[in-house]
């Protein structure tokens, strides 16, 4: 069922201190605005390999590598509050999260490990057949030699380092553990700790000024942020994409082979949501109707700014797949094998919608799905492609994460949507000001589009158009 776990504006992140480097970090709960979940990349005179984190513009040594995007002070603070335990901690402890990516690590392993099995076939001979051409059988492989490639892997924003050594237990022969955060610092200790120096190198920096001089065969990244482009993390992903990455390479996350669109790729779901069916104090009761009467005072003058203080801004909560309204429709999908830094600066969609029953519409919800998939060039073990069923607007009623499959060389796909158990995503919610009372099957239709704040890149503009009944509305929020 609904419950809003940030009625106050507030969000499930950590509050740190201010300023470009180290200093006094504090574990207070944050505003949501300023609430950005840190796993990029990582410095420190205790590192195997150390580079220059701040430097406004990368020298081009060889006249054709264009320069890498100056770091604001804005990245600064990003990379500053990440620095804190508190939301590595959060985020490890978010189980669909953290075994979902070590299950498609393992799923994966015979390609981190870099494993290539050569099958010499013994010859069995048909001398019954009239035609000579079939007298050569191939039977049951007689021999098999298992050859292993030298695999390099590197994790975009590795945090504490838990998916690189992840990846190292899977096989792979070095992996490039990256982070701007000093977080890098510690995880340096982890991978000492776990006797893996010799296998993980830290780096301490952001991947567009750290220099890797090999290519890298697989690229891991936990980049999803709040309404899966939130904090733009992905554009990281891309630039380590576009610099090291071998054709053919890996990308986890990932769209999967099948080209048919909406199918195995990583989605991000719009959808109409109400709270009738919360038995709780919902917000609007909480932030709204309290002041229409305080101490015996009427206080309902203050209604209009309360809306605005409670609604303005997106609301990061967790609500029950009782509380949607629609049938989802996806907002964007991303093949990160091809996606681009200019597309990640717009994203727009028209949608329309028919209610599934009579309630009060209270706004809208984002959630995302991501796959762990092949490269379409790369055959999976027996030589198929999977994809969902579904058409990419259709509801997806498998509701239990999509982690285990029948067949196991199905890609595995993280959900956070309302039906799936719970992670620290959650849902993100543009609540309306005021609900709207909709029919069953009443038709909502209207558009939306997602832009990269124009103050910090890293912030994301929402502006919502919607009508019903002839009815038309407009909606803008920045999430913070």
């Amino acid at each position: 069922m609904f419950q809003s776990t940030s009625s106050s504006g507030y969000s499930n992140g950590y509050h740190h201190g201010g300023g470009s480097g180290g200093g006094h970090v504090s574990g207070q709960r944050l505003r949501r605005g300023s609430r950005i979940r840190s796993r990029d990349h990582g410095n420190g005179s205790n590192l195997r390999v150390s580079h220059k984190m701040m430097e406004q513009q990368q020298e081009d040594e060889t006249g054709t590598e264009r320069a890498p995007t100056p770091c604001t002070d804005f990245d600064v603070a990003y990379f500053h509050s990440y620095a804190h335990l508190g939301i590595h901690e959060e985020m490890i402890k978010d189980r669909a999260r953290t075994e979902s990516y070590r299950n498609a690590i393992f799923q994966h392993q015979d390609r981190i490990a870099g494993k290539i099995i050569i099958r010499l076939w013994k010859k069995v001979f048909d001398v019954t057949s009239s035609s000579p051409l079939d007298w050569l059988i191939c039977a049951s492989p007689d021999v098999e030699y298992c050859m292993l490639m030298f695999q390099v892997v590197v994790d975009v924003g590795c945090g504490t380092g838990i998916l690189s050594i992840f990846c190292a237990q899977a096989g792979a022969k070095r992996v490039y553990a990256v982070d701007a955060s000093n977080i890098a610092v510690q995880a340096n200790e982890v991978v000492k700790a776990n006797n893996l120096s010799d296998t993980v190198i830290v780096l301490h920096g952001r991947v567009e000024d750290i220099e890797i001089d090999e290519e890298v065969d697989v690229i891991v990244s936990e980049w999803m942020g709040y309404m899966l482009l939130y904090e733009s993390m992905l554009g990281s992903v891309i630039t380590a994409r576009d610099r090291w990455l071998k054709p053919g390479g890996l990308i986890l996350p990932s769209t999967a082979t099948c080209p048919i669109i909406g199918h195995n790729a990583v989605l991000l779901y719009l959808c109409s949501c109400t709270w009738h069916l919360s038995p709780i104090q919902d917000r609007y009761s909480e932030s709204i109707d309290f002041w229409r009467n305080v101490y015996g005072i009427d206080m309902s003058a203050m209604l209009p700014l309360a809306k605005q203080c409670a609604f303005e801004e997106p609301s990061v909560e967790t609500i029950s797949g009782e509380n949607v309204l629609t049938w989802p429709h996806v907002v964007k999908q991303v093949d990160c094998y091809t996606i681009t830094l200019y597309e990640l600066e717009s994203v727009s969609t028209r949608f329309k919608f028919k209610s599934m029953m009579r309630a009060p519409f209270h706004g809208f919800a984002f959630w995302f799905d991501v796959e762990f998939g092949m490269p379409a060039i790369y055959p999976s073990n027996n030589n198929t492609r999977t994809a969902f069923v579904e058409s990419p607007n259709n509801h997806d009623t498998d509701g239990n994460q999509r982690k285990k499959r029948a067949n196991p060389n199905e890609a595995l796909v993280l959900s956070t949507a309302p039906e799936d158990p719970p992670t620290h995503w959650q849902q993100t919610l543009i609540y309306f000001y005021d609900p709207i009372e909709v029919e069953q099957d009443q038709v909502i239709e209207g558009s939306v589009t997602l832009s990269q704040s124009k103050e910090n890149p890293r912030f994301m503009n929402i502006h919502l158009e919607y009508a019903s009944n002839g009815r038309c509305f407009v909606k803008e929020s920045v999430m913070r």
